[in-house]
């Protein structure tokens, strides 16, 4: 007969193993759908789901017609003090805003 320690050992194991192979059968998101969903979800919870303004300014193309990449990215990076909007450099790379720049104004739309 197994002890009981001997028995739990092997569950949580056993339990440690079903994990691992669930978590490497799921697909891993590419940085740029892991982008994507980002400014869906989280610019979107203030900016609106489709992007057409909320709490912060629409970031549709016709909005974002006169403003410059330049503006753009340092608008995220940066952000803009004394408002709302936070500045994602700490959490985001420069390559990483350069592509949400780049979807904000070539109309690429978000998963």
């Amino acid at each position: 007969m197994y002890s009981r320690s001997t028995v739990i050992s092997y569950l949580l194991g056993l339990l440690i193993s079903l994990i691992a192979l669930q978590t490497l059968s799921e697909p891993l998101l590419s940085r740029q759908a892991e982008l994507e969903y980002m400014l869906r979800h989280d610019c979107g919870s203030c900016h609106g789901m489709t992007l057409k303004g909320g709490l912060g300014p629409a970031l549709t193309p016709d909005a974002l017609h006169n403003k410059s990449r330049a503006y753009i990215h340092q608008s995220i990076r940066f952000g803009h003090p004394g408002t709302p909007m936070p500045a994602w450099e700490g959490l985001l790379s420069l390559e990483d805003i350069d592509y949400l720049v780049e979807l904000l104004m070539t109309q690429a739309k978000p998963s």
